[in-house]
């Protein structure tokens, strides 16, 4: 039998999103807008404010006693209803869902209050008291290294997790016989992908049936699925596991919730009662999860004609406080294809996993990839210099050729189709690179910096499950048991009517996985796509799935789009043996199209589609002996190249490989650094493409991703641990205004793996641009290193040298100034003066008043004198999207009336920690007094993580407060009540308030 040809239907056609009209008018349904069970509690995490610490106790009386709260759950009533999850290697620590012994870094969770509301549990988190002995943090490579440094976990001993070596072929040789050494060290730093929608968990006990049901905007792997049913002590069939219809992103972060699963699932076991979480936007920035930050020392024997010969590469990664599934996946997701697009035939490696005081790691849109091809390419680069020679040449002299093709790589991968070459000269051809380089040539030649850069790299998709366990040595995989696949399942049915519905594992984050399922399942059948329903759903209890299941690695157009179309065949092939009988023509003469069953030679002989399909709903007793009913079909695949790793560490660690190569144009401002993308030209191969429209939106998102990565985002930490880019403010996404718009080029060469040919497209230029755009740079400067992300102060920084420290003597500008990186939190100093319509004695007698000076504090509720000129006052602060109570101790010392006196303080809260101290001189001015003063302080936990721009603009309003209310109480006038400020409204806007 045939189906309708798909070069003639819907497959390979732009067909418009059928997703979009439930976006656009508002009735997709997220996690958060699903209703809640009868008397489900709201949570809200009690974070540390500390890096590293010692927990000594928590004190939950006062917080229990808030009107509303139900319960308050800490790491007793983890240790009572969870275990410890699961870690990728053999190695002696623990992580809980709470923090039981010590705290491992800045948000961290502590405790959960459980209220009627989520402002009730939030309200609550102020009550708690917890006691922490701090440790010092390990927040650096060379820190990590340090024998001295103190382990994070004590039973490790130190902070290397796990060290493996590798070698493939004669590699010293190489090098012997090379006539060129080139070796580079480059750092690629963390950063995230900040979908507009953050972590839910719904979760409910049933104490009945001793199981757990949890509505997650989850992504998966669903391997996670069995390391969150050991943390709760239950079999995998007591965590029944659902996710909403639509999701706001994910871009593989979604992942990183699972420790929230289980934590909900023990907050419902603990209170007996339906527990909803909503993660909020500071929350996500400061732990829910970021790429690795990876260290790399590569190096390359190099032919005379630029050919790479050999390779040596150290691979460092840091997996932050716990190494938590599914890590060490980003390190070793991209085994097989270490040496990227090039024919290299000899490889060693040496991987090493480190801990640092910092938010745990995890899955990021290409995760591993970008890592990796930043070291890389910059090495390319190096060669080309350092050898004088063309860099696209050297590309060209080391790609993989077409004839070679499947190309075993050095290290067991498996690279199935393409022809690079051909690629990389239609790139240059369409994509004008001569036009670009007269261009260089012409900015140069005024002076200007411009640089063109290259990258081009292969786009693994569709993981190999046994990937993972080449971290172990092959004794304990051995051991262990052997993993590999890619296991992919869809479910296609029919209804009476003939409708039919599909079905897959892979919960959509936006890709478009209704329009391609319903291309696909159309083209089978010989339907319109309207008569296509996809379930985007999805239920551990009732679908069909396995361990490999879930929205990750591109999996979705080679495995899983291909196994609906294995599925959606097999059904059809059913329905024709019922048919041809009817029809009177064997089951293979029969065509599927135009909603009608028919004969081949003789279209009139036909029956229609839904006639068919009712058939076994309706009439199932005249159906042919031994058939059948065709009602649903149910397919499991997996890619036959996937093999567990080998003895020998080969190992195929993806299905299929894309090939993208880029080259770019920017321009560095000589005084600012700023760097500008003047043109960016993207070549793909991705197989067969399913869907054009979808495929060059996946394209612009990636690489707008890599656009942040590469210029903007940092996630940013103090010497101490604290996290300084909380919010939007300082962790900068770009948008549609810094992003252009790439020119976006396809070659098409199907996969001979996948039963479609389609490979992955979604991540590849988080993998090539950022390393694309740093060779630009430094081809535009003539460095030898640059430094991601390439904001204005680094590069401007390359060009004109580190800015030197302000002359001693010189004066401060009159306002805060933050600073990052001060031990004990967010550093701010600043400086300045206000003119006070009162004698220095009045203001004098002013500021030692107890009920004046708590009059003045903005957010003051409370001030009791202590002891001499030393008081305990209860203050309520908020910055940005935090506000929480502190009990602040403040001392006045220095006392010289009526000239001078120093004001310091310290407090701490459920936000963190605080104190500071400033020196204030009064000096008499006319009938007034000048108040001169000048301040340092420190910040920690959730108000440090806000960012240095809120913390600095919230500084400069409660000082103008300070003095508003000093200047009104001292006789003058009081504040106008006129129409804020544009500042005012801006910084109301934002939200920082007293």
């Amino acid at each position: 039998m045939t189906a309708i040809p798909t070069q003639h239907g819907y497959v390979g056609r732009p067909v418009p999103r059928v997703e979009d009209a439930a976006l656009l008018t508002g009735s997709a349904r997220y996690a958060d807008d699903l209703p809640v069970k009868p008397g489900t509690l709201h949570a809200a995490i009690l974070r540390s404010p500390h890096a590293h610490a010692e927990l000594l106790g928590i004190d939950t009386a006062a917080a229990r006693t808030v009107p509303g709260v139900a319960a308050v759950i800490t790491g007793e009533e983890a240790k009572r209803f969870s275990s410890p999850f699961l870690v990728g290697v053999k190695a002696p620590m623990e992580h809980w869902c709470l923090a039981v012994d010590r705290v491992r870094y800045v948000g961290e969770p502590v405790a959960v209050v459980l209220a009627d509301s989520r402002y009730v549990a939030e309200d609550a988190l102020d009550r708690i008291g917890a006691r922490y002995r701090p440790l010092p943090p390990v927040m650096t490579f060379d820190q990590a290294f340090d024998a001295a440094s103190e382990p994070l976990h004590p039973a490790l001993g130190s902070n290397l997790v796990n060290r493996r070596d590798f070698t493939y072929g004669d590699v010293d040789g190489a090098f012997a016989a090379a006539n060129w050494r080139v070796s580079v060290e480059v750092e690629f730093p963390r950063n995230s992908c900040t979908p507009m929608e953050c972590f839910v968990v719904l979760a409910d006990f049933d104490a009945a049936e001793g199981g757990y049901e949890v509505l997650s905007n989850f992504s998966g792997p669903f391997a996670v699925h069995p390391v969150m049913a050991r943390a709760l002590k239950v079999p995998g069939s007591k965590l029944r596991l659902k996710s909403p219809p639509h999701s706001g992103g994910s871009f593989g972060n979604k992942q990183a919730v699972f420790p929230y699963i289980v934590l909900m699932g023990v907050c419902a076991r603990a209170t007996g009662r339906p527990v909803k979480w909503v993660e909020d936007r500071l929350e996500h920035l400061m732990a829910a999860t970021s790429a690795t930050a990876r260290r790399m020392a590569l190096e390359a024997a190099v032919a005379a004609d630029g050919r790479v010969l050999a390779l040596r590469m150290e691979q460092t990664e840091d997996c932050g406080a716990y190494l938590r599934a599914p890590e060490p996946a980003s390190l070793y997701r991209n085994h097989g294809n270490l040496t990227g697009a090039y024919d290299i035939p000899t490889l060693s490696v040496v991987n090493r996993i480190v801990l640092t005081n910092k938010t745990p790691t995890g899955l990021n849109r290409g995760f591993g990839g970008g890592q990796l091809y930043y070291g890389l390419e910059r090495l390319m680069h190096r060669v080309a210099v350092e050898l004088g020679l063309d860099p696209l040449d050297v590309i060209r002299r080391n790609l993989v050729p077409a004839a070679a093709m499947p190309h075993a790589t050095a290290s067991g991968g498996s690279l199935d189709s393409g022809d690079f070459h051909a690629c990389l000269e239609e790139a240059v051809e369409r994509g004008d690179l001569e036009g670009l380089k007269a261009k260089r040539d012409a900015a140069r030649a005024e002076g200007r910096l411009y640089g063109i850069g290259y990258a081009a790299v292969v786009e693994p998709s569709v993981s190999n499950m046994g990937y993972i366990t080449t971290v172990l040595t092959a004794e304990e995989r051995r051991k262990a048991g052997p993993k590999n696949g890619a296991q992919a399942s869809a479910t296609v049915a029919v209804d009476p009517t003939g409708g039919v519905s599909v079905s897959v594992e892979s919960v959509p984050q936006g890709q478009g996985h209704r329009t391609v399922l319903a291309q696909v399942a159309a083209d089978v059948f010989g339907l319109p796509m309207e008569q296509i329903t996809v379930v985007t759903d999805f239920d551990t209890a009732k679908d069909a799935w396995s361990i490999a299941a879930g929205n990750y690695s591109s999996r979705f157009a080679g495995a899983v789009a291909g196994t609906a179309h294995l599925a959606a065949t097999r059904l059809r092939d059913r329905m024709a043996r019922l048919a041809a009988p009817q029809l009177n023509v064997a089951a293979e003469e029969l065509v599927f199209a135009g909603g009608k069953v028919f004969a081949a030679g003789n279209p009139d002989n036909a029956l229609s589609f839904s006639r068919v399909a009712a058939a076994g709903h309706w009439s199932p007793g005249t159906l042919p002996d031994g058939q059948e009913a065709a009602l649903r079909e149910t397919v499991f695949w997996t890619p036959e190249p996937l093999k567990a790793p080998t003895d020998a560490d080969h190992i195929n660690s993806s299905a299929c490989y894309g090939f993208i190569i880029d080259f770019c144009g920017v321009e560095v401002d000589r005084d600012t650094g700023r760097v500008r993308i003047d043109r960016y030209v993207t070549m793909h191969d991705a197989g067969r493409i399913l869907n054009p429209l979808l495929a060059e939106g996946q394209i612009q998102g990636g690489f707008a991703h890599a656009v942040g990565a590469a210029l903007y985002e940092e996630y940013a930490y103090g010497d101490d641990g604290r996290f300084l880019s909380g919010t939007f403010a300082d962790y900068l996404v770009p948008t549609a205004c810094e992003v252009p718009v790439p020119v976006i080029l396809h070659r098409e060469s199907p996969s001979p793996v996948t039963p479609l040919g389609a490979k992955g497209v979604g991540e590849g230029n988080c993998m090539s641009t950022p390393v694309c755009l740093a060779n630009a740079v430094a081809d535009a400067l003539g460095v030898e290193t640059v430094t991601l992300p390439l904001t204005p102060h680094r590069v401007a920084a390359l060009i004109h040298g580190e800015e030197p420290p302000r002359p001693a003597g010189s004066t401060a500008p009159a306002r805060p100034a933050a600073a990052t990186g001060k031990p004990g939190g967010r550093g701010l100093t600043g400086e300045g003066s206000r003119a006070v319509p009162a004698t220095p004695e009045q203001v004098w007698a002013i500021l030692l008043d107890p009920k004046e000076l708590a009059a003045l504090l903005p957010g003051c509720e409370a001030l009791d004198l202590v002891g001499p000129n030393a008081y305990r006052a209860e203050v309520v602060v908020g910055v940005g999207p935090v506000r929480g109570r502190y009990v602040a101790e403040v001392a006045l010392s220095d006392l010289d009336p009526p000239n001078s006196l120093t004001l310091s303080g310290s407090g701490s809260s459920a936000l963190g920690t605080g104190r500071g101290s400033g020196h204030v001189t009064l000096e008499r001015h006319g009938d007034g007094t000048l108040v001169t003063y000048r301040y340092t302080a420190e910040v920690g936990g959730k108000v440090a993580a806000v960012g240095g721009r809120m913390l600095d603009s919230a500084a400069r309003l409660i000082i103008g407060q300070f003095f508003d209310k000093l200047i009104a109480r001292a006789g003058g006038p009081e504040a106008v009540p006129e129409r804020p400020s544009l500042l005012a409204r801006l910084l109301r806007l934002l939200g920082i308030r007293p």
